[in-house]
């Protein structure tokens, strides 16, 4: 298969108000990765996890989703769009009412998982709407349906912080459920439908991607930009509601939440990024998106206490961060996905596996540099992530497209 082929069945038919749903679509979809995570304690001691266990209930969705991303989402170029998203909907929402209602470790994990898994319908819809749009506007239409999928994101923990403490941890659960089992009617009833073009089987597109992997090399240094940067940032989130609520801040639980909403406004970025793309701006974009994720690294760096100016620039901090971020994803998808219509849904997979991957190393890694030498350690650990893209930038050859 020639990856760089283009469909002769590009159906350019992104409405706005299709964009709009397929945006709102994906922040739903992509909100239930991150409910749990300001939930962890309150879980745990209802399901009777262990306290050294409770980190298994984050782990295994993002776990689920990866599987998902390699497993799930390449089925985007084998079977019918909208009927695979309103499939995985239905029983992702099913799994989510059993997750609010059991009583047992094991099943909540089991649950997890499979919320996880479930959850990668909005990488479907990704790649599903690259494919309705025209190519001078296709940049533009991913970054918008992208700025929905990363509010989700962000406003995810907020969001099931304040629902717990009005309602309890199940209600978020609940919520979503219903929002999903909506969301699935609303996309069966608006989205046209998209049946891929393909003779070939589901191993067979197994069986593919390592070879896509291989031999696109675009696919290649856009996955690694993002790996690095995203590093970063799921570094700065799981590492500053430390620092809030340490004694240098004494944030609530409330007050972290809100932090995190300050964020919110660097989705904003991803349109804008997809605009410059579609105006053959791609590699300055992409290096001015790495350099503000250096920015929110270093920054904070130079306001150390617990002062109102401090809580400034790690708003501004977390904005910069977002707005890099957000952006640097739409560029990526922008890129990979002119490589052709038949193998987006693929291509997409293996890009979100690869800087997911970055992601969770960027977590790992945060936890143990703020354990072993506070804040300051883990922003020059962070600052390294987003140092090490702009060092594979430089590398890049001017005039080569991604």
């Amino acid at each position: 298969m020639n990856v760089i082929a283009k469909s002769r069945l590009e159906e350019n038919t992104a409405s706005p108000w299709i964009t709009l749903i397929l945006a709102v679509a994906c922040g739903l979809i992509a909100a239930n990765l991150y409910y749990t995570q300001p939930l962890v304690e309150s879980i745990s001691s209802a399901v009777g996890l262990s306290s050294g266990a409770a980190g298994l209930i984050v782990t295994l969705t993002q776990i689920g989703y990866g599987i998902g991303l390699l497993f799930i989402v390449p089925l985007g170029d084998l079977l019918e769009n909208r009927k695979l998203v309103v499939t995985l909907l239905i029983l992702t929402a099913i799994v989510l009412i059993i997750a609010a209602e059991v009583r047992s470790a094991a099943l909540f994990l089991a649950a997890s998982l499979l919320i996880g898994v479930g959850s990668v319908a909005a990488q479907v819809l990704v790649p599903y709407a690259a494919h309705l749009s025209p190519e001078e506007t296709r940049g533009r239409n991913v970054g918008n349906v992208m700025s929905g999928l990363l509010l989700g994101i962000m406003l995810a923990r907020p969001v099931s912080s304040l629902v717990e403490n009005y309602f309890g941890w199940h209600a978020i659960f609940i919520l979503s459920s219903a929002m999903l089992l909506v969301l699935a009617l609303v996309l069966a009833k608006v989205l046209p439908a998209r049946r891929p073009q393909t003779t070939v089987n589901y191993p067979a597109i197994l069986s593919s991607m390592l070879r896509l992997l291989k031999t696109t090399p675009i696919l290649r240094r856009r996955a690694l930009y993002h790996a690095f940067l995203f590093g970063m940032f799921s570094l700065f989130w799981t590492t500053v509601p430390l620092v809030l609520t340490s004694p240098v801040f004494h944030f609530s639980s409330t007050g972290v939440a809100l932090f995190a909403l300050a964020g919110v406004s660097g989705a904003a970025a991803a349109p804008i990024a997809g605009r410059l793309a579609d105006k053959g701006l791609l590699r300055a974009a992409t290096g001015l998106s790495i350099v503000l994720v250096i920015l929110s690294g270093l920054l904070p760096m130079l306001f150390a206490g617990g002062s109102i100016l401090s809580i400034v620039i790690l708003v501004a901090a977390a904005i910069l961060l977002d707005m890099g971020v957000s952006a640097n994803m739409v560029l990526g998808q922008r890129a990979i996905f002119a490589l052709g219509a038949e193998v987006r849904s693929r291509l997409n997979g293996l890009y979100m596996a690869i800087f997911f991957a970055g992601g969770a190393i960027g977590s790992a890694v945060g936890g143990w540099a703020y354990a072993m030498g506070g804040w300051q350690a883990a922003l020059w650990v962070g600052v390294l992530f987003p140092a090490l893209a702009m060092l594979y930038f430089f590398t890049e050859k001017r005039g080569v497209r991604g």
